[in-house]
């Protein structure tokens, strides 16, 4: 899947893979600052806390985005292939 916008709904698979790749960047920022957030509502604030590079917190914000949009596109394609 490119970085760019598609009008085209991608394929599950490709949704996964993207999800796979956004999983392994962000375990990498996850053991590189050590981020032990306990709760989800306190994952933003243990990071902001701990990411020292603005670069790095921008891509945390960024996979924690895109991680987001991705996940719950795969969630609504099963569903509709369920559906179908």
């Amino acid at each position: 899947m490119s970085d760019t916008p598609s009008s085209a709904f991608p394929e599950l698979s490709e949704l996964q893979a993207h999800l796979e790749r956004i999983s392994q960047e962000m375990i990498g920022l996850i053991r590189a600052y050590d981020l032990d957030a306990t709760s989800p509502f306190d994952v933003l604030p243990v990071a902001r806390e701990k990411i020292t590079k603005p670069d790095d917190y921008v891509r945390f914000l960024e996979l924690s985005l895109e991680g987001r949009i991705y996940g719950e596109a795969a969630a609504a394609l099963m569903e509709a292939q369920k559906a179908g």
